[in-house]
């Protein structure tokens, strides 16, 4: 049990309240009293859709996908769905070359996207067509546009929950 008691702006009469009630008993509360704020609750993935938004894909999988990849990973994917669903391969090495946070040499870009399909195959919906999609020709990355507004929204519900979010792997033990 965790009981906090404000020194600075709790009466003595607020604070014995308090104690009592955290231990089941009945106190009187003094007419003054102030009702406690409303709980803001914290958003999370339910608070995400679950209708079909393409291809069996839902708000919740598409949360659930970018929970699961390797931090890498989720920033060249949210890089992608904030140019609004396609940029070119020039374009994303070059953002992340010299990115400050995260920084992806040229070489590496294509291994840390490999997690995406990996990832996808995991968590995603059976049988849908590749979230992230390369076009090597044309040497573009592409997003369904149906599943950009999804995203922008998981990744919404992600910058407020970054405790849901795999980490950085681990380095292992020797």
């Amino acid at each position: 049990m965790r009981l906090t008691i404000d020194t600075e702006t709790d009466t003595y009469e607020q604070a014995i309240a308090a104690v009592q009630a955290a231990y089941g008993l009945r106190p009187v509360t003094p007419d003054d009293w102030p009702e406690p704020p409303p709980v803001d609750p914290r958003p999370g993935p339910q608070d995400l859709g679950d209708d079909d938004i393409g291809d069996g894909w839902s708000e919740q999988a598409l949360f659930r996908m970018i929970a699961s990849l390797i931090p890498g990973a989720r920033t060249v994917l949210r890089r992608i769905t904030d140019l609004g669903g396609t940029a070119s391969f020039d374009e994303v090495q070059q953002y992340f070359a010299d990115h400050p946070t995260t920084p992806i040499t040229k070489a590496k870009i294509g291994g840390t996207l490999t997690s995406i399909p990996a990832v996808q195959r995991r968590v995603g919906p059976a049988g849908s067509a590749r979230l992230l999609q390369r076009d090597e020709r044309a040497r573009l990355y592409h997003i369904d546009p149906a599943l950009v507004e999804g995203l922008r929204r998981a990744f919404a519900i992600a910058d407020a929950r970054p405790d849901l979010l795999r980490g950085e792997p681990t380095a292992p033990v020797t």
